[in-house]
């Protein structure tokens, strides 16, 4: 050893092995990259989750099975309506048998069993597999998820009704009936179409977020729509036939289907299905809108606090 080296001091094991593995860390690229395109934000998903909601209803994107019931449902909704302009043709018969909205109104057992599907479908499903904190994870807010879920719901259910309406519309022109008289009914058809969605859409779309059991929320839902509607309509016919006529118009708040026939009776031009086809008064009328409009608000008002809850 010459005079100019300094023995270098002696290390211990682990000191010396430290000191070589820090010397040996090398940083690895393997080849990720961050994302350097546009942030689409809140309102990119609520469209996403919107138009992803929609095909659901209508078993798009889903397996073939997954379609059989909703097909079936619509054409069985759609065919009535071909019929019916058959028969104005042959008979050249100067209307229709049945006005717009009160067909709907005929049509509410299929469209129940409709709307029982759907609403488990859209909802149901992201509770019982857990997908909501997915959601909430993203930019997407509680609110965005409930106003997606609820106006795809609406959007589906005011399709299911308003093709019939159209097919019904269209056919009365083809057969040369009153063009402005056609023209007016179907828009006021179309105006009940739009308020049957929102009612019932937004008391299916609460009955399955209460539960992630898809059966439940069937069962539920058309207990829900069906049963209140039967009930109703009996004691409006055990009114009328007790000479208690002045009842039957305030009986008729307590169930939807009644709720929007008077409704539509009242103010869009329909034939009441009230016992002796009763129409409302001026006050009742006022009632039924402000009761319309507070259930409608109510059932989205329950179903946002039901998603604000923590643990989804």
């Amino acid at each position: 050893m010459s005079p100019d080296q300094t023995p270098a001091p002696p290390a211990t094991a682990t000191g010396g092995a430290a000191t070589a593995e820090r010397g040996q860390d090398v940083i690895h690229n393997i080849g990720y990259r961050g994302y350097e395109g546009p942030r689409l934000g809140r309102s990119y998903a609520r469209r996403a989750l919107f138009s992803q909601s929609l095909r659901g209803t209508y078993g798009l994107g889903r397996s073939a099975k997954s379609k059989v019931l909703p097909l079936l449902l619509f054409a069985a909704v759609c065919i009535p309506a071909a019929i019916l302009v058959a028969v104005a043709a042959l008979t050249k018969a100067k209307d229709l048998e049945v006005g717009y909205a009160e067909y709907i109104l005929l049509m509410q057992p299929l469209l129940g069993i409709y709307l029982a599907a759907a609403a488990p479908q859209a909802i149901s499903m992201d509770l019982r597999f857990k997908t909501t904190p997915l959601y909430f994870s993203r930019p997407m807010e509680r609110s965005d998820y409930v106003a997606a879920k609820y106006a795809a719901l609406s959007a589906a259910l005011f399709l299911f009704t308003a093709v019939p309406v159209l097919i019904m519309y269209i056919g009365a022109l083809l057969v040369k009936l009153d063009f402005g008289d056609r023209t007016e009914g179907a828009a006021q058809g179309l105006v009940f179409c739009a308020l049957f969605a929102l009612l019932h859409a937004a008391v299916a779309a609460w009955i399955a977020a209460l539960t992630p059991r898809r059966g439940f929320g069937v069962a539920a839902i058309i207990v829900a729509i069906t049963v209140p509607y039967f009930l109703v309509t009996a004691l409006q016919g055990i009114a009328w036939t007790s000479d208690n006529n002045g009842a039957i118009g305030w009986l008729g708040l307590g169930s939807p289907g009644t709720l929007l026939d008077g409704v539509q009776s009242r103010f869009l031009g329909g034939r009441s299905g009230f016992p002796d086809a009763q129409t409302l008064t001026g006050a009742q009328g006022a009632v039924y809108l402000v009761v319309l409009a507070a259930l409608i608000v109510c059932f989205c008002t329950l179903l946002l606090r039901r998603y604000r809850k923590a643990g989804l």
